[in-house]
């Protein structure tokens, strides 16, 4: 059997897990490859998804031999037997707990930056990894699950090698493994697609899991109707028609009660203010307390000429006269405004905030092509956030180019195993959330109207 990734190895061994659903299951994938496999089953569960983050305790002289291991605030489990039989002192054990404890401490801020450790007391923890080889780490986050008060836990991985259940040594309450080949040599000889996940992806992954959980469950029958053009979550959307130039274009802003920043959208070529992947974003930006101004930047006879979607010029000068126009407004006067741009939209919202006097607080680009926006890019100062698609080839190599063109504060974020339009399952749940906080960074302390005078000193490149 082989699996195409890991998000297609988290489905097949969702398919086994499906006797837990409705039960108090927390969902721990193991870092860093365990948790895309683990944000799968959460989602078939309808579970809240987390990290365990352990490290094994190695005997000094023979660190492949564990004697315990340890986990998030200071749980530590040790066997006995192991340090007696291989004399290890009570110093070499401390030593080595607090090494391995400061590896866990480092790893779980910047997973837990956002959010707290879910608790295990009374529940089944469900922890995952994307296969077994030792079963040493496996082995020592069952134990470390156990001592968080878990009720219950259950071992489950998409692949490892025949008897590996006498590995565990009955620390799991049930083993589930959806492959177990005669021949084992390595994990990743099972799969299409090994590559090695990042501390951000996984990030990404703990992001999309929570965004998914907050949301209302399904509306019953005569409920409320589903939203309108001009509605959006937490604040009433009004549609506009800001002047630009000698045009009016059509737009619907929301500015919730103390917003301290207002979003403007320049969606791509083929899309427009009602694109449902822009809509979404806005809906998560505005649950945030963040304004958004979605906004056809072409009339719709200016868009029937096909060369019009793709002179970045135009749409620039476009974006550039509607902020203007915004700012004019006395609900946003005193509001930050950043730039969500996606695919040409992208290059246009880089493009204005490049322009002198911009005073443009933050820009996102989903799936942008933000190379369009050429000698441009070297002189934009606003903090800039490239989200790209892990399965976007071209565009991703395009925005990696342009991101070395850039000489603001900026971060190129990749969303694993999203194409281009963001399609896949908790894909634009990620993006979401990557482009709300980027925002809520960022406007909450971006230059305010009063402040368009000052100069803006570019801050660091920060590479992918």
């Amino acid at each position: 059997m082989l699996f195409a990734d890991r998000a297609d190895a988290g489905r097949r061994l969702a398919a086994r897990l499906e006797h837990l659903r409705g039960e108090s299951v927390v969902v721990l994938g193991l870092p860093r490859g365990g948790v895309p496999v683990a944000l799968q089953v959460a989602r078939t569960l309808g579970a809240p998804l987390d990290v365990i983050v352990v490290r094994k305790l190695g005997v000094p002289f023979q660190p492949e031999l564990g004697m315990g291991a340890v986990g998030e605030d200071g749980v530590r489990v040790i066997d006995r037997e192991v340090v007696r039989l291989a004399r290890v002192s009570a110093g070499q054990l401390a030593a080595v707990q607090a090494r391995e404890q400061a590896q866990v401490d480092a790893r779980a801020a910047r997973y837990r930056a956002r959010r707290p450790r879910e608790p295990l007391a009374g529940r089944t923890a469900v922890v995952i990894d994307d296969g077994i080889a030792t079963g040493s780490t496996a082995l020592a986050a069952c134990q470390v699950a156990r001592a968080q008060g878990a009720a219950r836990v259950v071992l489950a991985v998409p692949v490892a090698p025949r008897g590996w259940q006498a590995r565990i040594a009955g620390a799991a309450d049930e083993l589930v493994c959806v492959h177990t080949p005669g021949d084992f040599f390595a994990i990743g000889e099972f799969y299409a697609d090994f590559s090695q996940t990042t501390d951000e992806e996984v990030i990404v992954c703990l992001q999309a899991a929570a965004v998914a959980a907050s949301r209302p469950a399904a509306a019953p029958a005569g409920a409320d109707p589903p939203e309108r053009d001009g509605e959006l979550s937490g604040a009433r959307g009004e549609d506009v028609e800001p002047a630009a130039g000698e045009v009016r274009l059509a737009g619907c802003l929301t500015v919730p009660q103390d917003a301290p920043g207002i979003v403007v959208f320049a969606h791509g070529s083929g899309s427009s203010r009602r694109s449902p992947r822009n809509r979404h974003v806005a809906r998560v930006l505005a649950e945030a307390g963040l304004g958004t101004l979605l906004l056809d930047l072409l009339t719709p006879e200016e868009e029937l000429d096909r060369a019009n979607v793709f002179d970045i010029g135009l749409l620039a000068r476009r974006l550039t006269q509607v902020t203007g126009w915004l700012r004019a407004q006395a609900r946003a006067a005193q509001a930050a405004v950043g730039y969500f741009g996606a695919s040409t939209g992208a290059a246009a919202a880089l493009w204005a905030a490049a322009e002198p006097g911009a005073g443009i607080a933050a820009v996102v680009s989903r799936g942008g092509r933000p190379d369009l926006a050429g000698p441009r890019l070297a002189v934009v100062t606003a903090p800039t956030l490239l989200i790209v698609g892990g399965r976007d080839e071209m565009v991703l190599d395009l925005n990696r180019r342009a991101q070395a063109e850039l000489r603001c504060e900026n971060r190129l974020d990749i969303v694993p195993g999203a194409t281009h339009l963001f399609e896949e399952p908790g894909a634009l749940d990620a993006a979401a959330v990557l482009a709300r906080d980027w925002f809520l960074s960022h406007l909450t302390h971006g230059p305010k109207r009063g402040d368009l005078s000052r100069d803006h000193t570019p801050g660091p490149s920060v590479p992918a």
